[in-house]
């Protein structure tokens, strides 16, 4: 995992800050930075082209939670959003435990309460590059994912709201492909993402913990499956790197230097009905599993 070397440069407002910590309370973007809900207007941070990116300007990345427990092998922190924080309504109690497990896998599992309706979406936005941090691009990475269509985007990201499928586009992660293969073809959605950074609508959803998608890369035989209960991922081929950062151990990240795999609800769901809901509302607790699991394969 592509990260940084001390907190303070994940407090940063630049690339680094979302080098792996936990986004919300909504990943990802909300067009405007602005949705209704029971009859009310409420207006986020506009911190990404006019967009609501990832919680607004500072986000549950930028707050500091309380561990609740640790051990060996995992550790359980919270963090209570309060009501109205970055134009959210109800007072928001988020609840994160990461886990070693025995089958070499870093298992994360969300929950969240509320005490007014409100919207959740909450992800792990690490950045992946099994070969090693500046070790080149990601290009040379092989991935699947399980998703027989996306959700595309306009030109600033948000979703247009259909379903589009990926047969016969650049888009086609069925059969397991490199990333560098199509990256750079003659293709709208490409453009507008200045690569990939879309949402995949995952195949076989049902609220169950099922494997979706895996990284690999022949150089190191490095792999990573991605198991998760949630409908979507967004896969970012790590665009807008361009040398300026750093990584833990001092060697730059360069453009296309790492991808996030982000397991998560759609972007801006809540102005697109059609899409799965990201509605919380008191009594009701959001869960969700996300599940990085690691091997070396020949």
């Amino acid at each position: 995992a592509v990260g940084c070397e001390s907190i303070g440069r994940y407090l940063d407002e630049g690339e680094a800050r979302f080098s792996g910590p936990v986004v919300g309370r909504f990943a990802n973007r909300i067009a405007e930075g602005r949705f209704t809900l029971d009859g009310t207007q409420y207006r986020l941070p506009q911190n990404d082209n006019g967009q609501s990116l990832h919680g607004g300007v500072k986000g549950l990345d930028s707050r500091v939670w309380t561990v609740d427990s640790h051990s060996a092998d995992s550790i359980v922190m919270h963090y209570v959003s309060s009501d109205g924080e970055e134009g959210y309504p109800g007072e928001l109690t988020v609840q994160v435990t990461y886990a070693v497990t025995d089958d070499n896998a870093l298992r994360i599992g969300y929950r969240a309460r509320t005490d007014r309706p409100t919207v959740v979406n909450l992800s792990n936005h690490t950045l992946f590059n099994l070969g090693g941090e500046g070790s080149g691009t990601i290009l040379g990475h092989e991935l699947w994912i399980d998703a027989e269509a996306t959700t595309p985007v306009d030109s600033v990201l948000i979703p247009t709201g259909r379903i589009a499928p990926v047969g016969g586009t650049p888009f086609d992660f069925r059969t397991p492909a490199l990333i560098g293969a199509r990256i750079d073809a003659d293709d709208e959605q490409l453009r507008n993402g200045h690569g990939y950074d879309h949402n995949w609508v995952l195949g076989n959803f049902t609220g169950a913990v099922r494997l979706v998608a895996s990284l690999y890369d022949p150089a190191s035989g490095r792999k990573m499956e991605i198991l998760t209960d949630q409908p979507g991922i967004q896969f970012y081929s790590g665009n807008f790197f361009n040398d300026g950062s750093c990584g833990k151990f001092g060697r730059k990240i360069g453009y296309r230097g790492a991808v996030a795999l982000e397991t998560q609800h759609f972007p801006d769901a809540p102005n697109h009905p059609q899409f799965p809901s990201t509605l919380l509302r008191p009594g009701e607790t959001y869960t969700q599993t996300c599940i990085y699991r690691f091997c070396v394969c020949p």
